[in-house]
């Protein structure tokens, strides 16, 4: 079955069960500094998770552009991607586990025609503060019996602890931060068979063989969160005052299930990729696995590094720009290893054509000038750090031996890769030490942790007082902004927390500082003035007709939430012009009712994000 035709029932199999399709949200969160990029469905719907009305209602379903900059050292199995696109279903409130876990049997066995002989299930085995989910248990106990299979618990049902059958967007219950919003969950698992091999190479082949395991056999293809808790202050979990259903399944998994083949690269999400790759090197994927590996490692990477070119982002050295840079280098990593005598930003630019064919009309319109013109970023890229490549294997000539020490430099220097140093090492008839070497990675993962833990304290999501505030300076500044500076000024991301809020916005050259005092100026004006914040809902083109702002690449609903500072209260706001308000955005919340409770709004600094991009720093006092 085709990827598009799995999406295509999915959503109108939800559709038909009363739920409204909703766009998929940027790969890149505007208003969440809590993280990066958006990893799941749900991300985008916290407010409405924690119980703020949904524009278009309380069913909620669509498929969803993810990605995890965790994974990226994963990629190179059969299953394991950064970039993957999410199936996702929400009740906001209003149904629960009794018409769920149906609905989705219903869509697996069905519209999918999956055998339910060859669906595992595991729930919630319950602890101090959440009881055991026997009502899950039950349920599928009775899905499985009217399916003609008797499903005992440990056979074809299965429980496991938080670590395993509990989500939040930071796991288990005692890793979530006050605020967050997370339930015990119920997966769904595809049985590939005893006979795919995987499993006599699992390191658990001496154990009994269950979903959870990892041995390669099952894969996971669906999961339903009862998102019904909220973490508190003093550490505890609150049932939230609704109770909400979050479902996500890999739309590349599914097409593997129905393939009834474990390797998500051998789906038309990945072929058309692969078959480059082939023609490039002139190697077979599947024949050899180290060459296997570097091809899913290249298609992964530059597909999610295709997608994050297309809503505005540059390789840079920093956060989101840097994770870009990290993708496009390690793929060209890889391009070397797999060999091939043509241009490896030839061999980019075919690829990254390829995922826009792949996506043609779902996220890219793959002939469009735009799209067509971006592959510019790419391929300038590739270029760049095949220059750096030649440096680093220029020092790495240098030295007779390689020690760890060396093989690390290189890596933080050169962007080398432990593979290709080692590889490098061995023409010249040298071993690496590989403990060495790793023994100051480690020591550079706890650095970065630590500064990872340091850098995203806080985040809209929290919805706190000072968050809050800051937020609504945010709309404040990109208006004055628009009005003082360059009318074509369009965001191209933030970071809001308790302490500070950080824009980036498109603009070509570096701002002076008579233009930023005038910003500053006019913003505390605005906040004097007391303006009233007004949130409208309307049809999304009736919010552009009368100017409201759009973040970029973002597809939104037929119906918008729609923030309007000073708006004329004698003008309707369906009707308003920019003469009417000061400022009017699509957006979700939170805000403050009044721009007088924000205090004095000072700009604290300005440098360069990217090519073409600049970013300000403000805060509040």
């Amino acid at each position: 079955m085709r990827s598009a035709d799995i999406r295509k029932k999915f959503i109108e199999f939800y559709v038909t069960q009363g739920h409204a399709e909703i766009p998929s949200a940027p790969i890149m969160p505007m208003n969440d500094p809590s993280t990066l990029f958006t990893s799941s469905g749900m991300q985008p719907l916290v407010p409405y998770l924690l119980g703020q009305k949904h524009p278009v209602g309380n069913r909620l379903v669509n498929s969803q552009k993810s990605f995890r900059a965790q994974d990226i050292e994963e990629v190179g199995d059969n299953r394991h991607t950064t970039f993957f696109e999410m199936l996702g279903n929400w009740s906001l409130g209003d149904y629960f586990k009794k018409e769920q876990l149906p609905w989705i049997f219903t869509f697996l066995t069905g519209e999918l025609e999956l055998d339910p002989k060859r669906l595992y299930v595991s729930v919630f085995e319950g602890n101090d503060a959440v009881p055991k989910d026997t009502e899950s248990i039950h349920i599928w106990t009775t899905l499985f019996r009217e399916a003609g299979i008797e499903a005992k618990l440990g056979e074809r049902i299965f429980t496991y602890p938080a670590k395993k059958n509990w989500w939040s967007r930071s796991g288990e219950p005692e890793k979530m931060p006050p605020g967050e919003p997370g339930g015990p969950d119920s997966e769904v698992f595809f049985d590939f068979g005893m006979e795919l091999g995987l499993h006599e190479k699992s390191i658990y082949k001496d154990e009994v063989c269950h979903p959870n395991c990892d041995c390669g056999r099952f894969m996971e293809i669906a999961n339903s969160v009862f998102m019904q808790y909220q973490k508190q202050v003093d550490g505890t979990l609150k049932e939230l005052s609704q109770k909400n259903v979050d479902f996500g399944g890999g739309l590349e998994r599914m097409a593997a299930a129905t393939a009834d083949d474990p390797d998500v690269f051998n789906t038309d999400l990945f072929a058309p990729i692969i078959k480059n790759l082939e023609t490039f090197s002139g190697k077979k994927y599947g024949s050899a696995l180290q060459e296997t590996q570097a091809m899913r490692v290249i298609a992964d990477h530059l597909k999610a590094a295709t997608f994050m070119i297309n809503e505005g982002l540059f390789p840079g050295n920093k956060q989101q720009g840097y994770i870009l840079r990290r993708l496009i280098r390690r793929a060209v990593v890889k391009i070397h290893q797999l060999g091939g005598a043509g241009s490896k930003s030839e061999l980019g630019a075919k690829v990254y054509q390829a995922v826009g064919e792949i996506y043609d009309g779902v996220y890219f319109s793959s002939q469009s000038q735009e799209f067509l013109g971006l592959s510019q970023v790419l391929t300038e890229e590739i270029v760049r750090f095949e220059k750096v490549l030649k440096k680093g294997m220029a020092e790495l000539s240098k030295h007779e031996t390689i020690s760890g020490t060396i093989a690390f430099d290189l890596l933080q220097s050169f962007g080398f890769p432990w593979e290709l140093t080692y590889e490098l090492a061995l023409e010249k008839g040298q071993q690496v030490d590989r403990d060495e070497f790793q023994n100051e990675f480690r020591k550079h993962q706890a650095l970065s942790r630590s500064a990872a833990a340091g850098m995203f304290k806080g985040g809209l999501a929290d919805h706190s007082e000072a968050t809050t505030k800051l937020h609504t300076a945010h709309h404040l500044l990109l208006a004055s902004l628009q009005q003082l500076i360059d009318p074509t000024i369009k965001q191209r991301g933030s970071n809001i927390t308790a302490e500070r809020l950080r824009i980036d916005v498109s603009f070509g050259r570096k701002f002076t500082s008579e233009e930023l005092q005038k910003v500053e100026d006019m913003v505390n004006k605005k906040i004097k003035e007391n303006l009233k914040v007004t949130r409208v809902e309307m049809p999304k083109e009736v919010a552009e007709k009368i100017g409201a702002q759009m973040e970029f690449g973002t597809k939104y609903p037929d119906r918008v939430s729609v923030y309007m500072v000073g708006l004329n209260e004698s003008i309707d706001p369906t009707s308003a012009t920019s003469a009417d308000y000061f400022s009017a955005e699509f957006c979700g919340g939170p805000h403050v009712s009044f721009t007088g409770t924000l205090g004095h709004f000072t700009i604290v600094k300005e440098d360069a994000s990217s090519a073409g991009v600049r970013r300000l720093y403000a805060k509040l006092a």
